[in-house]
């Protein structure tokens, strides 16, 4: 927001842009996008980033988060949408020193580089700190009136925000789901053991229910009615469904690299039951089914043998 403000003050018309995945979504911009009064285009970029996930060049940061890879695939799609909108160059956000990691000098230059937008990135809030860009020897922008921000302290933008008018603008922490820790150790174990047929499902699975391993077999339980409903929209056609078959209660997903044994079946129907009201329940009927309609069975457990198989198979849950 304070990068466009410092933008407009030199008469720049400003397209906004932001990206949405699994992880981060675009609500955010599309609130700063109205108090600053600029159209924002709003991009999915979640195929990219799971190639960038695979092997991030820049590694990741604490957690799954490859944020110099991920700043550098956001910049390079801006700059493919140059011509598109009619712009002259790309700007960001960024501070020089403000994330440990991807906004370091070196990790700036790298997101220039790797982008292929060099020269046509700019970065008003630090760029006195930065080489000319440009924008600035073409004198589209005045170097002497853009910013040299620098560090991980807000004060000074807290005071631009006061001068500018902004009341509402977005804390530090960011909201990527990529630097949760829980969300970071699930994706860690599926890109173990998947990293050769992941596709986008896996990603917003990783956020939803409670997830339990059997070697390399994932077993996911719905907490509530809205995870059901998305756990719903991203099952595979070689996934397992199971539910309680006579109440209600949680929908379960068994996904396996092989055909499930019905060992890993009988576990995933237990888990079901254990969190549905029917957990007290001597014996309790489990619907499952193949998601290609190609299987369809009900089987009768006992919720009181959970804690054996369990303990027998090894379960890990994440």
């Amino acid at each position: 927001m304070l990068a466009v403000k410092v933008l407009q003050e030199q008469d720049v018309e400003v397209v906004g842009l932001s990206f949405k995945s699994p992880f981060f979504d675009a609500r955010g911009a599309e609130r700063a996008a109205r108090e600053l009064g600029i159209p924002l285009l709003v991009v999915d970029m979640t195929e990219e980033l799971l190639e960038v996930l695979k092997e991030p060049k820049h590694g990741f940061g604490r957690f799954f988060n490859p944020c110099t890879d991920c700043h550098a695939l956001m910049v390079k799609k801006a700059y493919q949408l140059l011509r598109e909108v009619g712009a002259d160059f790309v700007a960001t956000g960024e501070v020089l020193g403000q994330r440990p990691k991807s906004q370091q000098k070196h990790a700036l230059n790298a997101v220039a580089k790797d982008s292929g937008a060099r020269g046509l990135l700019l970065r008003p809030l630090s760029a006195k700190l930065l080489p000319p860009t440009e924008p600035e020897e073409r004198g589209l922008v005045d170097r002497n009136r853009l910013l040299d921000l620098q560090g991980r302290g807000r004060q000074r933008q807290m005071e631009l925000a006061a001068k500018y008018g902004l009341e509402k603008y977005p804390s530090p922490a960011g909201g990527c789901l990529l630097t949760d820790v829980a969300i970071a150790r699930r994706l860690r174990r599926i890109f173990q053991h998947y990293k050769d047929v992941l596709d986008p499902s896996f990603l917003h699975i990783s956020k939803i229910g409670r997830h339990f391993w059997v070697g390399q077999s994932l077993i996911v339980v719905a907490r509530n009615e809205s995870e059901t409903n998305e756990i719903r929209k991203y099952t595979k056609q070689t996934d397992y469904l199971l539910e309680l078959a006579d109440t209600a209660g949680p929908l379960t997903v068994v996904r396996s690299l092989s055909e499930p044994s019905p060992e890993l079946l009988h576990l995933a129907a237990l888990l079901t039951v254990r969190y549905s009201k029917a957990r007290t329940e001597e014996r309790v009927w489990v619907q499952i089914v193949k998601n290609d309609a190609s299987v369809e069975q009900r089987i009768l457990v006992t919720p009181s043998q959970l804690n054996e198989l369990l303990q027998k198979l090894s379960v890990e849950q994440l």
